[in-house]
């Protein structure tokens, strides 16, 4: 390929290759030149110019495809316009008579369309530079396209399409001509050729002015001619011109209006023609109003959706303005249109006409004005309802029957209502809480009015209105409970109105539907509430029969809704609704045959209606709550079910008897049975299975069905992939609610809620706006599947084979249209039954049952209809998969192969090699790896079929799948299948735009089959990835957008697999351009690939896309693009706005995430005003105030931009600059991201959080940008978010600002020292968080703004009183609020919601308490001096500083009834954790804040706030004593008439001292065992400090004295707790309680001894039982508190210093450590644990403490060696003076003075000072150790164990030999030291330890200072090591006595 890239071709190397690689070549070639082109020196190319047209030129004729001539005449015009024009109409000739060429071979085709499209290519690219000779191209061009075949007409269209680009106004001569030809080929037979015309007439319009005003009528008519029979893209293209048109027409261009005087058409004449075709179609036109009445055939439904899709085109290019404008105009006409009686012949039609209404409502609506516009457009909506209500109020109310064609219009009036109240509820859904000026302006009455239309005579309406209803309450959940509230109000003031018992029911059901989506919930009572309304309608309905249906259906639907509230809540009532349920139907068979012979046709109906009502109720039941499903609930529930099923069966006699009317209403029963029995598990009604089966398998073979209806899930069956076969079938487009009436299946498309109104109240599909459900007679036949499905893997061997062969039958005995209808049933049932298998993992069955499958399978993969033909091969793979046995895969195998390689006909090879496909789909790469080969071979064979494109299609999509399911085991094909790939996409017409996407489809597959390979450099792995890569460059060029997204997506792929190889700087841009598509597909493929790109090369990414915009600003011309100087990012926020498809935003979202990761720290100042520009958009700049502001701004740029700004936005979603401002839900995503860039900074550096580094770092480099210099923008865009209309978007906001608070709370203000930066911000803050405290407020927002709160008043930042009141009387309102207790009188959410604030709110003051506690202790803990200086300098200081302890005076006077509420709240929450088995303990009227119908949720509430009031009320207990002075209050209030007063307080105090212990101590255990790895570690540490804090109040610590098995398992649990958590501040945390313990123990144990000591004085025995290990020394596990002490400290000593595990230094692994430095939290902890250990032995009797001190000792003195090391100054590192401590704290412990333990504590001791000696011996690999901490120790042993010392002559020598050491050291720091020591040991009192070392000692030290003689000290350090010598010699002097001074000095010297 390295060959192709020269500026002329070359030649020889094209000679050298084979001739099917050439046409790889020379396109290779072009797609060189063309990028080579642009950038060359215009010399080089003027110098070569001539050879260079040769070789195009040459290429013309030998007829290259469709990629290749694009690209030659691309090149050609390219080389021209930049080299010399001197031959351009030579070559122009030569073209023309090409194009004029008699010859009409197929071979000599290609040539001419290259000819074709030279000339096009030229006009385009040259335009008026080719002067007068367009003339003659056009007519010329214009012959040829009569004579010409389908592939040429397209070519010759899209050419004269450019021609007339290029040519702009010049070319007015031959407008008409052009017009006059193209026309009459709008409905050519060729969907292509249709699209090309219509393309090629769009272009026209921009200049024919007659095609606007003298010809608009024909234009119309014209178009509606040709959308008859169209496709999807023949619709898309129609309606982009007739839109175009007509807009054109209304508002035409200056410059031609200037040219000639036009007629402006009037909206009225615009909207007149375009609904002649959505009523009429391409008919003509009927001008006499009587003809028009008369009706005939009905419009055809392709005219009516194109129709529908230019209407939105008309308007999205008139703008967001011109439609606010005329919103008014467009919505009466557009409600007329669905008002008309051509549009509702009948009612499946009356549906379709509203969904197109309603399509284009949302899609100009919804995507074209801003929130502001929406709400005056809801306005408008609102007044057409009210209108048409009183009109029908009229007619209804007209009792004389004056008005005769008020019934009419009562009729037409519903179809309007749905439409008006669909759209209404879409707006206020979508502006959600932001519509609340709608909802609440009293001069509209939107509520009044919709609610009155829950009063129309029509159920499709009163439905409708309450979906409106659903809608306003999800957007307002506070509106959720009044609504609740007036409709059962108004329900039991209306009863005996059969509409509002109707209406008010489908009201309530709707609203109860909806709770799900309200997180707040709606109050427990309204369950009763609903429970009460709809038995009452039960029971009454039997009373007046003018209302037994209507109450009937309206109570089984409430009780049907009330099941969406869950398990929690319909626990309650499930009694009852059993016994309902067992009511309605007869008990026993004997019943039932009683009542057969009953009643007349109504009561039937009525009694049908109600079991039905039954049935959906059950439904609703079984899917709502599963938890309540218990076996004997089943057992209930199938008594009824099975009487049911019993009951069907006599129903057709039934019907026969009291007629036909009925079958709806047995349908409408059978319906609901399947449904619930769906639901239930197979196993509980096995006992029906027969009679069941027999019901199911007559519903979808259509036995008792005149009708041929078809079910609609046979699409859902077939795999997702499959559609491109299907034709029609298209995947998901921007038109899918319109698109899908034109499905082939029965009904499709025509959901409407009043084909079954229980879908009110259940969960709207997902992609749905609102629930759709299909007609009765289709959703019985997709029921009975759907649970064909289910049953049939449970059902036996010789049931399956009589189904399969009744199937053959059936289909065997219609006939026609019928039997197209039954086989469809009974493949969508047969892909059922099969796919139920296949999840239940059983198999098949036995042969004949196989025989029996196959044989009805292979029979369909014959059959015309591609639909069948796709489910057969669905069938054969998913066989396959449940048969599973090799040898049956391979006779089907075998099948298909013969059968290809015979068959002629197309039908049987598409169905055959889709056969293949599947087969390898289900069996996957091992399982069908032996018929890998020959399945190749022939599809490759097939794919090649010139002939029939059909077949490659379905032959390519097969081998798609088999390179998908085969893996690696394909490689060896990957050469030939994409040689294949790449000559078919040269060849190919791109009109076969199936073939394409399909060749799309294997370049994906092939790309992931090679994989990581492909980044290889072999020679065999290049030719592969250049080919892939021409593929996609093809593609990327195709005119499709399915084709375009298939090559984006492989694209992709290859950037996964070899990322260097793709070239961004093309695939980027490229991207950009498809971010504005019209396709949604399209789209979404752009933005996946960006969301992958983005992940590796964000910041690329952006620059590509910059360069793009910066091209469209220097004027070249880029199509539709929206990216303007705030780059990708900016337009991918803008695309947040319009578009609706989940998986788009979801991935928009992504990729902006990703980028922001990438680039914000880089480029703050961007990315912030990114985010502050779409949260400075607030509701009030609506739509149009924004849009004109663009326009100002655009204008002074470019001055003809008014002309084209109309324009350049065609089609629907190519969006003129945005339009709207950011909605609300773009605005809480850019909240997100605030908090992201923060937490990115936080992450980057420091100094985004300093200041005064922030502004050193801006001056060095002023390009430098840090988080800090922006923070008024942060201030100001969370106060923007946190004071919004939108609840999300305030919580947004909230949560911002607790992150800013957060962040910069401690951040110093350089320029006033002792203040932070946030300080000038409080004003902010405080108004900010005061909406959120006010009486309206959700409680959701509410709660966290306490939590807010909170974090503003602890951070410390405001330290003025009078300022932090401001927020603190916020959190003092809402306690009072909280104060109020349970069951306040106005609820408008549930219970939970309330404990959720409550407890907020209580977590909030809790965490303030603990911050102001920690303020107080600090202020206390500090000396009296710095309050003092305080005094003297109290001129500079002034007013500002406070008292430390300000912020408790804050706290103190709530803290009576905070600490109760708290003490209320741990009580609940203990009671709440416990497990399910003690439920029954619970109270049965819930705690004192929750209620006990809401506990799940309350628990959730719970577990967020517990720790922190634990830490608050541990500190609270503590600091009162347990609370004891509140406590006497109560007492003594309580008791005043008892004079023994003090005595029962003692008591109760004791008692309550007690309790409240074991709450603290229950939860924090409770806790502290499990907690789970997402609780947050603040939880962990608060618990840890509570219980520290709790054990310092000497209430506490005896009661954990005294409950020694308790303090036992609180060590367990720490112990636990440790093994989980690792950070350093949780262990240290744990030592300080674990010290608490030992205290509590300590001071117990020595209470007792003092107790015992004044019992029986000078009995010395009790004290040595006294203390664990009484006298035989045993600690048990499991109940000793030093036991599980130790475990824990040695645990710690182990993870930081893992050298002290002997087992570890013996395991042959280890490599032994040189001790260290341990850092400076593992050094405190270390010192915390060495301490508690020394203080363990004094727990123990003597016998207990020689039982763990031989451990104790070898841990301390392990721990000093450990960590002995020197450091530069000389300092003692807190575990060192901690090992020394505890070392003196045991030597001088009382276990010494025991005589029977004498001999073992000196054995003890000494060995113990043998490990110190031995550890301290000089040492070549430890040079740093610390001789000093050594010595230390050394001399502690001497000094405090003396007598155990004496004499022992082995260590004597030691010491001496360390002290030596340490004399001769070189440092004198070290010799100054030992001098210290060593007078220690001098003067030690016990002579005989003494003399020893003065003797061996004193000498040396003489030696010593004799020296000092010769070398003066030269240092400070130096100098105090002579004088320490000098102390001790003086003291040594003095020792001796009087007399022997003298001799012993001669004996000195």
């Amino acid at each position: 390929m390295e060959l192709a890239h020269s500026l002329l071709l070359n030649e020889e190397a094209l000679a050298q290759i084979t001739e099917a690689k050439r046409p790889v070549f020379i396109f290779e070639w072009l797609r060189f030149l063309d990028k080579v082109l642009v950038a060359a020196n215009k010399v080089d190319v003027k110098e070569k110019q001539k050879k260079l047209v040769d070789q195009l030129t040459g290429l013309i004729s030998s007829a290259p495809g469709p990629p290749t001539r694009k690209l030659l005449a691309k090149n050609l015009a390219t080389l021209y316009s930049i080299g010399d024009t001197f031959t351009v109409f030579q070559t122009l000739d030569k073209c023309n008579d090409i194009i004029k060429s008699k010859d009409d071979t197929p071979a000599y085709l290609p040539t001419k369309l290259a000819a074709v499209a030279c000339v096009g290519a030229f006009y385009e690219k040259m335009g008026r530079m080719l002067g007068s000779s367009f003339p003659d191209t056009i007519n010329n061009l214009l012959k040829a396209l009569k004579s010409a075949e389908s592939q040429g007409r397209g070519e010759i269209l899209l050419s004269l399409q450019k021609v007339l680009n290029g040519l702009g106004g010049a070319a007015a001569s031959c407008h008409r001509d052009i017009y006059k030809n193209a026309r009459s080929l709008l409905t050519d037979r060729s969907m292509a050729v249709r699209c090309a015309v219509a393309k090629c007439l769009s272009e026209l319009q921009n200049e024919a002015v007659f095609m606007w005003t003298t010809e608009l009528e024909n234009m119309a008519t014209l178009c509606f001619k040709a959308l008859e029979g169209s496709n999807y893209g023949v619709r898309v293209a129609v309606a982009k011109l007739l839109g175009t048109v007509m807009a054109t027409a209304l508002m035409p261009k200056q410059a031609a209006v200037m040219r000639q005087n036009v007629k402006r058409a009037t909206l009225e004449e615009v909207l007149e023609l375009m609904a002649t075709g959505f009523l009429r179609g391409g008919s003509g036109f009927l001008k006499s109003g009587g003809e028009m009445l008369k009706g005939g055939a009905s419009v055809s439904r392709e005219v009516r959706v194109g129709v529908t899709q230019a209407y939105v085109v008309f308007v999205t290019t008139l703008g967001g303005q011109w439609l606010e404008r005329n919103f008014a105009t467009f919505l009466s006409h557009v409600l007329d249109l669905v008002s008309h009686p051509r549009a509702t012949q009948t009612h499946v039609e009356a549906v379709y006409s509203r969904r197109c209404v309603s399509f284009m409502l949302r899609a100009t609506l919804g995507s074209l004005l801003g929130e502001k516009a929406q709400i005056a457009a809801g306005k408008e909506i609102c007044q057409a309802i009210s209108k048409q209500m009183r009109a029908v109020e009229a007619v209804v109310n007209d009792l004389n029957g004056e008005n005769k064609t008020g019934a009419a219009d009562v009729s037409a009036s519903q179809h309007v209502m749905v439409c008006a109240l669909k759209e209404l509820g879409s707006i206020v859904q979508s502006l959600s809480a932001t519509s609340s000026p709608l909802i609440q302006e009293p001069s509209i009455g939107l509520l009044e009015t919709v609610t009155s239309v829950l009063l129309h005579p029509s159920m499709a309406a009163r439905l409708a209105a309450a979906w409106c209803l659903r809608c306003i309450a999800m957007a307002l959940p506070y509106q959720l409970t009044p609504l609740l509230d007036r409709c059962a109000e108004r329900i039991n003031n209306l009863k005996s109105s059969p509409e509002a018992v109707s209406g008010y029911s489908f009201a309530m059901a709707a609203l109860l539907g909806g709770v799900h989506q309200c997180p707040l919930g709606i109050p427990h009572s309204k369950g009763k509430l609903v429970v009460s309304i709809a038995e009452d309608l039960l029971r009454t309905a039997a009373q007046n029969s003018r209302l037994s249906l209507q109450r009937t259906q309206a109570g089984w639907l409430l009780l049907g809704a009330l099941m969406t509230l869950g398990p929690s809540l319909v626990r309650y009532h499930l009694p009852k609704m059993l016994l309902l349920w067992r009511n309605v139907f007869p008990r026993s068979q004997k019943e039932l045959e009683a009542e057969k012979a009953r009643g007349d046709s109504f009561t039937w109906q009525v009694t049908l209606e109600g079991r039905a009502g039954a049935l959906c109720a059950m439904r609703s039941f079984v899917a709502h709550c599963p938890e309540l499903l218990t076996e004997d609930v089943i057992r209930r529930l199938m008594t009824p079910v099975e009487c049911a099923m019993t009951m069907i069966s006599h129903v057709p006699a039934i019907i026969k008897v009291h007629g036909a009317h009925l079958k709806a209403s047995a349908a409408m029963v059978r319906l609901r049975l399947y449904d619930i029995l769906a639901l239930l598990p197979p196993k509980t009604y096995e006992g029906i299975f027969n009679a069941l089966l027999r019901e199911l398998v007559a519903e979808f073979t259509l036995t008792d069905n005149s009708s041929n209806t078809t079910t609609s899930l046979l699409r859902s069956l077939c795999h997702y992939d499959d559609s491109v076969l299907m034709g029609s079938w298209l995947q998901e487009t921007d038109h899918k609610s319109i698109e899908d009436q034109l499905q082939p299946n029965s009904a499709s498309g025509s959901g409407a809620l009043e084909h079954d109104p229980s879908s009110i109240y259940l969960r709207v599909p997902v992609g749905e706006a609102i629930p759709g459900p299909l007609p009765l007679g289709v959703s019985v036949i997709d029921a009975s599947v759907a649970l064909f499905g289910v049953v049939f893997p449970h059902v036996s061997f010789k049931h399956r084979l009589q189904m399969l062969d009744h199937f053959a039958e059936c289909i065997k005995q219609a006939k026609g249209v019928r039997q197209q209808s039954v086989q469809l049933n009974i493949f969508t049932a047969v892909l059922s039954a099969l796919k139920g298998l296949a999840e239940n993992k059983s198999t098949l069955g036995p042969e004949e049952v196989r025989k029996s499958a196959l044989a009805l399978v292979m029979g369909a993969l014959d059959n015309s209809n591609p639909i069948l033909r796709c489910a057969a091969g669905e069938a054969l793979g998913r066989m396959a998969q449940v048969v599973g046995e090799a040898t049956f895969i391979a006779r089907m195998a075998q099948t298909s192969f013969d059968k290809l390689k015979s068959a002629r006909d197309v039908v049987s090879r598409t169905g055959h090699s889709l056969a293949l496909g599947c087969l390898h789909r289900y069996v996957g790469g091992i399982g069908s790896g032996q018929h890998l080969k020959t399945s190749v071979s022939i599809l490759l064979a097939l794919a090649q079929d010139g002939s029939s494109h059909e077949v490659q299609t379905w032959a390519l999509h097969s081998l798609a799948l088999i390179v998908d399911s085969s893996g690696p085991m394909y490689r060896g094909y990957v050469e030939p299948t994409l040689s294949l790939v790449l000559t078919l996409l040269l060849t190919v017409p791109p009109s076969h735009t199936e073939v394409h996407q399909c060749l799309g489809r294997c370049l994906g597959a092939l790309i992931t089959t090679v994989g990581p390979e492909l980044q290889g450099n072999g020679a065999t792995i290049s030719t592969i990835r250049s080919s892939c890569l021409v593929g996609c460059a093809i593609m990327q060029d195709h005119s499709d957008s399915l084709v375009q997204a298939a090559a984006i997506s492989c694209l992709q792929q290859l950037h996964m697999f070899a990322p260097r190889h793709v070239n961004l700087s093309s695939l980027v841009p490229c991207l950009c351009v498809h971010l504005c598509s019209s396709h949604l597909l399209l789209r979404r493929a752009a933005v996946a690939c960006l969301r992958q790109l983005a992940q590796r090369e964000a910041s690329e990414v952006c620059e590509y896309a910059m360069s793009l915009a910066k091209k469209a600003g220097d004027g070249k011309k880029v199509a539709n693009l929206n990216i303007t100087e705030t780059g990708l990012e900016g337009a991918l926020f803008g695309m947040l706005d319009h578009e609706t498809d989940r998986k788009l935003c979801s991935d928009i979202h992504d990729t902006l995430g990703h980028m922001l990761s990438s680039l914000a720290v880089e480029k703050l100042s961007h990315w912030l005003k990114l985010c502050k520009d779409v949260l400075a958009a607030t509701t009030d700049v609506g739509g149009a105030v924004a849009f004109e502001v663009e326009k100002d701004e655009d204008s002074e740029k470019k001055d003809e931009m008014d002309d084209d700004i109309m324009f350049t936005g065609l089609g629907e979603d190519d969006k003129p600059k945005p339009s709207v401002a950011p909605r609300w839900v773009t605005r809480v995503f850019a909240a997100d991201c605030l908090c992201r860039i923060i937490l990115l900074c936080e992450n980057a550096d420091k100094a985004h959080f300093d200041l005064a580094a922030a502004r050193s770092a801006k001056s060095k480099n002023p390009k430098g940008d840090l988080l800090v210099l922006h923070l008024s923008d942060l201030i100001r865009m969370a106060f923007m978010a946190a004071t919004d209309h939108s609840n999300q978007l305030r919580m947004a906001g909230l949560q911002a600002l607790e992150d800013i608070i957060k962040k910069f709370a401690s951040v110093p203000e350089p320029e006033f020292p002792g203040h932070v930066i946030l300080e000038q911000y409080q004003a902010n803050v405080g108004a900010a968080l005061r909406p959120a405290f006010s009486p309206d407020t959700p409680s959701d927002i509410t709660a966290k703004a306490s939590q807010v709160c909170s974090t503003w008043i602890g951070s410390g930042v405001v330290s003025d009183l009078n300022d932090l009141r401001r927020v603190h009387n916020l959190l003092v309102s809402s306690l009072d609020k909280a104060q109020a207790g349970k069951g306040s009188s106005s609820q408008l959410y549930s219970e939970s919601a309330t404990t959720m604030e409550k407890l907020a709110v209580l977590k909030a003051w809790a965490e303030v308490y603990v911050v102001a506690m920690k303020i107080k202790k600090e202020a206390e803990a500090k000396p009296d001096k710095t309050i003092r200086s305080g005094d003297e300098d109290e001129d500079d200081l002034g007013a500002d500083v406070l008292p430390p302890d300000s912020l408790i005076t804050l706290v103190q006077p709530e803290l009576p009834s905070l600490s109760r509420l708290w003490l209320a709240m741990l009580r609940d929450y203990a009671l709440l954790t416990l497990p399910a088995e003690f439920s029954s303990q619970l109270p049965p009227d819930g705690g004192a804040f929750y209620t006990p119908e809401t506990i799940d949720t309350a628990r959730l509430h719970y577990r967020g706030s517990w720790a922190p009031v634990l830490h608050a009320v541990a500190l609270w207990l503590n600091s009162t004593g347990f609370g004891a002075c509140e406590e006497k209050e109560e007492v003594s209030s309580k008791v005043p008439a008892l004079h023994s007063g003090a005595l029962s307080t003692a008591k109760t105090f004791e008692e309550s001292v007690k309790d409240r212990m074991h709450l603290m101590l229950g939860v924090s255990i409770e806790f502290l065992c499990f907690p789970r790895p997402e609780e947050p570690i603040e939880h962990v540490m608060s618990c840890l400090q509570a219980l520290s804090t709790l054990l310092e109040s000497p209430c506490a610590k005896t009661h954990i004295a005294e409950d020694q098995l308790l303090a036992v398992e609180l060590l367990n649990v720490l112990h636990r707790l440790l093994l989980t958590r690792d950070p350093p501040v949780i262990q240290l945390q744990v030592t300080a309680v674990v010290q608490e313990i030992i205290r509590a123990a300590l001071n117990h144990l020595q209470q007792q001894k003092s107790n015992k000591g004044k019992v029986k004085e000078g009995q010395i025995d009790s004290q040595l039982i006294l203390g664990e290990g009484g006298e035989t020394g045993e600690l048990v596990p499991g109940s000793s508190l030093v036991f599980a002490s130790m475990e824990l400290l040695v645990f710690i000593l182990v993870r930081h210093l893992p050298q002290l595990n002997t087992r570890v230094k013996e395991s042959p692994s280890h490599v032994p450590m040189r001790p260290q430095r341990l850092p400076e939290e593992s050094a405190r902890l270390v010192a915390n644990t060495v301490a508690i250990l020394a203080e363990l032995p004094l727990l123990c009797s003597p016998a207990g403490s020689m039982t763990i001190l031989p451990t104790v000792l070898f841990l301390i003195t392990g721990v000093l060696r450990e960590t002995a090391v020197k450091t530069a100054d000389n300092s003692v590192s807190t575990s060192v003076s901690a090992a020394l401590q505890g070392i003196k704290t045991i030597i001088i412990s009382p276990v010494a003075r025991v005589d029977n333990l004498q001999t073992q504590w000196s054995a003890l001791v000494r060995s113990s000072l043998a490990s110190v000696l031995e550890d301290s011996q000089p040492d070549e690999s430890r040079p740093d150790l610390d001789e000093i901490s050594m010595l230390t120790a050394i001399t502690l042993f001497l000094l405090s164990a003396s007598n155990e010392l004496v004499g022992v002559t082995v260590l004597q020598k030691g010491c001496m030999e360390r002290f030596r050491n340490a004399l001769n050291s070189s440092d004198p720091w070290v010799q100054a030291r030992c001098y210290q020591l060593l007078l220690s040991v001098f003067q030690h009192s016990t002579r005989p330890l003494s003399t020893p070392y003065i003797h061996a000692l004193a000498p040396l030290l003489v030696e010593k200072l004799k020296a000092v003689e010769r070398s003066r000290p030269k240092t400070a350090a130096e100098l105090q090591a002579v004088q320490e010598g000098i102390k001790v010699l003086e003291n040594l002097v003095g020792m001796g006595e009087e007399q022997n001074r003298g001799d012993q000095w001669m004996a000195e010297f």
